[in-house]
């Protein structure tokens, strides 16, 4: 064994043994219980980063922790490799986005490979392979004849400079996520998902899903968002000239009383309608569609609106109500229309006071009197008043006697709403999956015949930033019809990425697949048993996959109702941010390892300086590591000065999984240290050769069977920390402890030596799931001819946990002053004797009386003077 720690060395060895030995390859073996450990595909952006390092080693010390167990571990790894980013990097480097792909996975993967990971790297897949999106192509129609994929027209979120649509979640403020352009609401056809026909079972689910956190659960309920309520239908005032009923959704049927006009969005038809002769209109409804998309963004932004001139009718009272355009209301959501209610809305009463419209209070609360005018809406639930032959109902009594009015007038009835809504799946992008449908003028839209699937996305294509070029791309488009032969046109719209990365998991399962989109080997290894991924995810990514499987499993797919038994969402790694202002008010950012830090004498920071021109940077706090902030730190880099298990040991030391992460650089090189350490104390023992013989427990001396217990209880929290509670730092910290009192150890006997072997072997087996590279040279030289990875999980010996003496803390009125140890039978005499006549208590007591002794068995004992 050489004296010295190169860990460069030591991992290459590692890593070409696991290579050579193909060590994490599996196949599905019955009667071995399996273990799928999914840590989140990576976009190949082209670099790793910090917040990749620290997800799939998680998951790399539970699969290692996991194999060692006796289960059959499955932990594979791919790339989410379509996606507007490519488009984006082709342009500004004038490559096609398939080689800038195919250039990204190739450094990605050598570095993930670098990091030591116990992956399948023979079960590897790309979402932008035609092997696999072929079945993306498949299932689409499957799902065209089930009638779950369906066209229809809607309006859009428009991005005008990357020339498609954008989701919801991709418009801030009104701009897109990407370019910052003002987005445009734009009605044009495309192809949805119904995900709502599985709404109730994507929601009642949820209770099958105990391993996943409570967090997430709540946040896709929300985003489910089932509510119970009425339509209601308000009569048009013909008239008035307005054309049309106007129909609403509410969960607050007990207002309707209250409400004093209907607002509906600028894409509403009557909306449409009142603006043909009236260019004011006309122009606010185009102001509108530059508004916010987001609910939360539309709570707090500025409510503006214009009167329609065109009338309703009250369901109940006949009243005629005006009709409003405000942007507050999107078409998107329920009829595009909203009731409004000034008094018991906040929107609404934002709205009514802008415009002087009539506020009209009809819910009291109990055993009160609302106080008017009211200066606030009230939205709690209370009692009806100033609501006809409505008034002095609870919430529940006026819901049901207001909808059964409704009913018998035809104008409304009871009904159960989902704020969820069905998934455009329809992108006009290049670089993502094509959607298999052909346009002909005789025979309509045609789906391209299985046998001929895939529809191949041509990669030599360079997107110029001028719209989606498989629409200007004859070689793509030209086509004959499947049914009539005559020239057709190919569909140029691509699918969503998350259709990509709904289903890969299951694929990983049966990569070689060639005849179908899944095989009995998905029975074998899915549901998935630990997937671990980022908060980020928590909605979109999650929803889509549980809804993507439940249709396979409908389709006879598979046979899971779930895909993620168990959830773990990893913090966010954080460092320092630093930056200057310019003139014009820019900030650029500077990273960390640019910077100096200065302190005074007392060692208290006092400023920054820029290494390279010794000026002032400001520090603008802790956050995220991003590209934008300049602050991330190079995995690579890392590994490189100091190998891949300092980099796994500080990850997983610095805080717990579930937590953030603050990046630190004597963090880094305290990790190293301990290795360094590790490795020293193995090299010393093993200078004078490997102890024969067994240990003999029962002949030990007691500081040795201290000791040994020590060892055996590290055993057991480490197992429980790995196990249930995923804490690896403090697993990590518990071997350290343990490490603190071996090198303490003076005696060198026989009986010192076998306990030194067994704690180095134990505390390598501990260790190997974190760091694995450095224990899988340590213990070829503690246990030569033999291999870490056939080692099962130590166990700990129940008989070394039973310690024939105790340790006791000692207090002289109720104050720490000692720690004594006892036999475990010590009487009480014993106790107070021994605790009495310990130097730290007789300097302590210094001659005082002593009042009385309180024994608090096994624990402490204190001291009243």
């Amino acid at each position: 064994m050489q004296e010295k720690y190169h860990p460069q060395e030591i991992e290459h060895d590692a890593q070409q043994h696991w290579e050579k030995t193909a060590a994490f390859n599996v196949t599905e073996t019955p009667g071995t219980p399996k273990y799928y450990c999914l840590s989140m595909f990576p976009y190949p952006s082209g670099k790793l980063h910090m917040g990749h390092v620290r997800n799939y080693t998680i998951g790399d010390v539970l699969s290692r922790y996991r194999r060692m167990q006796g289960y059959n571990v499955l932990q594979p790894m791919g790339w989410d490799a379509f996606g507007l980013p490519a488009e984006n990097a082709a342009m500004q480097h004038g490559v096609p986005p398939a080689k800038w792909t195919y250039d990204n996975i190739a450094y990605m993967r050598k570095q993930l490979k670098s990091l030591g990971l116990g992956i399948d790297w023979d079960r590897e897949i790309a979402t932008c392979d035609p092997h696999y999106y072929r079945w993306n192509q498949w299932l689409f129609l499957r799902m065209l004849e089930k009638g779950i994929a369906y066209k229809k027209t809607q309006v859009v979120n428009w991005d005008p400079i990357d020339q498609t649509v954008l989701a919801n979640e991709q418009v801030i403020e009104g701009r897109g996520w990407r370019t910052g352009a003002l987005v445009e609401k734009r009605e044009i056809p495309g192809y949805y998902l119904a995900i709502t026909q599985y709404a109730d079972e994507l929601l009642n689910d949820l209770e099958k899903l105990p391993g996943w956190p409570e967090r997430v659960k709540t946040m896709q309920a929300n985003w489910i968002g089932k509510s119970y309520g009425v339509d209601i239908v308000f009569p048009a005032d013909k008239p008035s000239g307005t054309p049309q009923d106007i129909k609403v959704f509410t969960t607050r049927a007990d207002t309707l009383m209250g409400a004093t006009y209907v607002a509906v969005a600028a894409e509403h038809p009557l909306a449409q309608h009142a603006a043909k002769d009236n260019p004011q209109l006309a122009a606010f409804i185009e102001e509108c569609k530059h508004g916010a998309t987001m609910e939360a963004e539309l709570a707090t932004q500025e409510k503006k609106g214009m009167a329609t001139g065109l009338h309703v009718l009250h369901p109940l009272t006949g009243e005629r109500l005006p009709v409003w355009i405000a942007n507050y209301v999107l078409m998107s959501y329920g009829e595009g229309a909203v009731m409004a209610v000034p008094a018991h809305d906040e929107r609404d009463f934002e709205f009514a006071t802008q415009y002087a419209l009539p506020i009209k209070a009809v819910i009291t609360p109990k055993d009160e009197e609302i106080e008017l005018p009211l200066t606030q809406a009230y939205t709690a639930h209370g009692v009806t008043f100033n609501s006809g032959d409505f008034s002095g109902l609870d919430f529940d009594a006026a819901v049901e006697a207001i909808a059964h009015a409704l009913a018998q007038r035809g104008l409304g009835e009871k009904r159960v709403r989902y704020r969820l809504r069905d998934w455009g799946i329809s992108r006009q992008r290049y670089w993502g999956c094509p959607i298999p449908l052909i346009h002909c003028d005789r025979c309509g839209v045609v789906p391209v015949p299985d046998e001929e699937l895939p529809v191949v996305l041509p990669e030599e294509l360079v997107p110029d930033g001028s719209g989606n070029p498989l629409a200007k791309s004859p070689a793509f488009y030209e086509c004959s019809c499947p049914r009539c032969g005559q020239a057709a046109r190919r569909e140029t719209d691509t699918m969503d990425t998350f259709v990509d990365s709904s289903w890969y998991y299951i694929r990983y399962a049966c990569p070689d697949q060639g005849s179908a989109m899944a095989d009995s080997r998905a029975d074998y290894w899915l549901p998935v048993d630990q997937y671990i991924g980022g908060i980020e995810h928590a909605i979109l990514h999650l929803l889509y996959s549980r809804f993507w499987s439940k249709v396979m499993r409908d389709l006879g797919l598979v046979t899971f109702d779930e895909p993620f038994t168990n959830l773990l969402t990893q913090g966010m790694v954080l460092n320092e941010i630093f930056f200057r202002k310019t003139d014009t008010g820019r900030l650029v950012y500077f990273n960390p390892t640019e910077v100096d830090i200065h302190f005074d004498e007392q060692g208290k920071r006092f400023g920054a300086v820029l290494r390279a021109d010794n000026q002032p940077v400001e520090s603008g706090g802790i956050g995220t590591m991003s590209k934008s902030k300049n602050n991330g730190v190079d995995p690579q880099q890392l590994v490189e000065s100091y190998g891949a298990d300092t980099a796994r040991l500080f990850m997983m030391f610095a805080s717990p999984p579930t937590q953030t992460l603050e990046w630190s650089d004597t963090g880094v090189e305290g990790a190293f240290r301990f290795l360094k350490r590790l490795w020293r104390l193995a090299y010393s023992h093993l200078q004078a050769g490997i102890p024969a013989g067994q240990l003999q427990a029962d002949t030990l001396s007691p500081q040795l069977k201290s000791l040994r217990c020590q060892l055996h209880q590290t055993i057991e929290k480490v197992t429980d920390d790995l196990d249930r509670r995923h804490t690896f730092n403090t697993a990590i910290a518990a071997v350290m402890e343990l490490m603190n009192e071996l090198t303490k150890q003076q005696t060198n006997d026989l009986a010192a030596r076998q306990l030194m072997q067994e704690a180095l072997e134990n505390i390598v087996l501990l260790l190997s799931p974190i760091v694995p590279h450095i224990c899988h040279a340590l213990w070829r030289t503690l246990k030569p001819g033999t291999e870490l990875l056939d080692q099962a999980w130590p166990k700990a010996d129940p008989q070394a946990l039973v310690q024939d003496d105790i340790e006791l803390v000692v207090q002289v009125n109720g104050k720490l002053r000692a720690q004594i140890r006892v036999a475990r039978e010590a009487d009480r005499a014993t106790i107070e004797r021994t605790a009495l006549s310990h130097e730290h208590i007789q300097k302590t007591i210094a001659g005082q009386a002593v009042k009385k002794i309180i024994v608090v068995p096994g624990r402490l004992v204190n001291i009243v003077v």
